[in-house]
């Protein structure tokens, strides 16, 4: 039998190993002895030194990597389109959402309107416009950059919505569901 087995001791045994336990401090009997060599001290002290190293090995290295999307993106919510007056985290159209009970304009961008289209191309270019920023801003954390002014004359707050350093308004731009915001509202028609 391997010395690295381990196997239950007969009844015998067990009933003697109960016995030496009831009369005082164990000690091994003399076919025991070799098979370990570790005392109660030595197996202490070893334990400690291992967790020491570990601590240390953690806390010199800087710990465990942080979130770099969470440092650069700090703010995330759950988003749905706005319905009624009650508007906490929802997307009003291509260009505006409410977040944590403020209204923010997209200070980048200009995107169809919704709500007084000048024609039927135009609502459904600003429809597409406004589930394409529902689902940027639900898809992970995001940005939100001041510009020299901080509100328009809606008092909306002026934004530019970043992800990892990357304009969310560009992004709309780029696949064609807003323009860049050139300081007025164009006709979409």
């Amino acid at each position: 039998m391997s010395r690295n087995t381990i196997t239950p001791f007969p009844p015998a045994r067990q009933r003697e190993a109960f016995r030496r336990a009831q009369q005082g401090p164990f000690r091994p009997l003399p076919e025991d002895i070799g098979r370990s060599t570790m005392g109660w001290p030595a197996f202490a002290i070893i334990t400690l030194a291992a967790c020491s190293a570990l601590f240390a090995a953690i806390w010199f290295s800087g710990g465990p990597p942080a979130s770099h999307s969470a440092a650069i993106d700090p703010h995330r919510a759950s988003f749905g389109i706005c319905l009624g007056a009650t508007r906490t985290n929802c997307v009003v159209d291509g260009d505006t959402f409410w977040f944590e009970g403020r209204k923010i304009r997209i200070a980048d961008i200009n995107t169809p309107e919704i709500s007084s289209p000048g024609c039927a191309a135009e609502k459904r270019l600003g429809e597409r416009a406004k589930m394409r920023l529902l689902s940027l801003l639900n898809a992970d954390g995001f940005a939100l950059e001041s510009i020299a002014r901080d509100q328009d004359q809606y008092g909306r707050d002026l934004r530019i919505v970043t992800r990892g350093g990357k304009s969310l308004g560009t992004q709309l731009v780029d696949e064609g569901l807003a323009e860049e915001w050139q300081g007025f509202r164009r006709d979409w028609c």
